[in-house]
């Protein structure tokens, strides 16, 4: 049996969503209907509609889906029914990185996340016309209602409120706060910078709070953000529009950081977080670049430093652990991403979008359900 439900639907590049009734599947066997009540809007999503990635359109998309199990196929033994959950991303379960327990670098990972079919090509969702593509990261969320497995789907401790909050962990903030913890493993005393605090940069400030770093500086163009970055954990604030970026990070931890990241994907700032590591340092790299873009590092700096460069998808993180994790922390007041977030109703869906685009808004999160 289909059901109706209330969706965004991307119809072309750089056009705004409508909100459209449309056909939903039943959840097939391996399949969880979740009735969403709220979602991310996340940078991904923006890259999508502006036709930088193959996603085919039209499309619903949202990957940073909170809600309930109205229902289960006939295999599923991870949720039942009335269970609140988070909607993460998906993987395959059998490929090597998957068997080793890293499903963030499934083999499948974009297929599986960017493709918006199940894996046996078929979508989930129509409309008078025809086929609507559906299962974007696995569950296409800016909608009533989705379609799940258990790959992608994380139980939680959270209700009402609480639980409309949760859903960026799923993503963007789980990438940033897993990035510092289980990618880069900072250590107590050390000194960390993040270049760039949008929600991801500053998810990864709270994490280095909460990890122990001793030296948390902060780079970005907006002296509103390094603020904020300092309210939640940074120690140092650093414009980068200033001539001296790395040699002011370098004064600040003695020497060099021992851990960068960026967040930006841009090849001129890559290079920076490369050139102010101290030697042995680590740095990764987790912001969406143009396709075709190239980093450059001075070679001789960094092999004779002994310097990591690393790159580093959903904060290596495995939701079904680690999300917990950051919901325990933000409830003991350790990870207030809470202060990141404004809400939207699902009707103002390009209104939130205009403020993320425009950076009013560090992290707009939909009311649904």
């Amino acid at each position: 049996m289909t059901i109706q439900i209330r969706a965004a639907v991307a119809r072309g590049a750089d056009t705004e969503l409508s909100i459209e009734q449309l056909t939903l599947d039943a959840p097939r066997d391996d399949e969880i209907l979740v009735r969403v009540v709220a979602s991310g809007v996340c940078h991904t999503d923006l890259v999508v509609m502006a036709g930088h990635l193959p996603t085919p359109m039209p499309v619903v998309l949202g990957h940073e889906g909170s809600g309930i199990v109205e229902a289960v196929g006939a295999a599923v033994t991870k949720v039942k029914p009335g269970d609140s959950v988070v909607m993460t991303f998906n993987s395959c379960g059998t490929c090597p990185s998957c068997t080793d327990d890293a499903m963030s670098y499934c083999y499948e990972f974009f297929p599986r996340n960017f493709f918006a079919t199940r894996p046996d090509g078929s979508v989930a969702l129509k409309d008078g016309n025809g086929a609507v593509h559906s299962n974007f990261f696995g569950q296409s969320s800016w909608a009533s209602h989705a379609l799940a497995r258990e790959r992608n789907v994380v139980k939680v401790d959270a209700e009402g409120d609480d639980l409309a909050l949760m859903g960026p962990l799923a993503c963007g903030l789980q990438t940033g706060a897993g990035t510092v913890m289980n990618a880069l493993k900072v250590q107590p005393g050390k000194s960390f910078v993040c270049f760039g605090t949008g929600s991801v940069g500053l998810a990864a400030i709270m994490a280095a709070k909460v990890e122990g770093a001793s030296t948390i500086i902060a780079v970005d163009m907006h002296d509103s953000r390094l603020e904020i970055a300092k309210e939640l954990g940074a120690t140092h604030g650093v414009n980068a529009g200033s001539t001296d970026v790395v040699d002011q990070i370098r004064e600040a931890t003695g020497g060099g950081a021992a851990y960068a990241l960026d967040t930006t994907g841009l090849p001129s700032v890559i290079r920076q977080a490369a050139d102010c590591l101290a030697p042995r340092g680590r740095v990764a790299i987790l912001g969406a670049p143009m396709p075709g873009s190239e980093i450059t590092l001075d070679n001789t700096d960094f092999m004779s430093t002994g310097k990591t460069l690393m790159g580093v998808v959903e904060g290596e993180s495995d939701g079904d652990t680690f999300i917990p994790k950051l919901v325990r922390l933000w409830k003991e007041g350790k990870f207030p991403f809470d202060k990141l977030v404004t809400f939207y109703a699902f009707d103002e869906i390009n209104k939130a979008i205009h403020d993320s685009h425009a950076g009013t808004t560090i992290k707009p999160i939909l009311k649904i359900g």
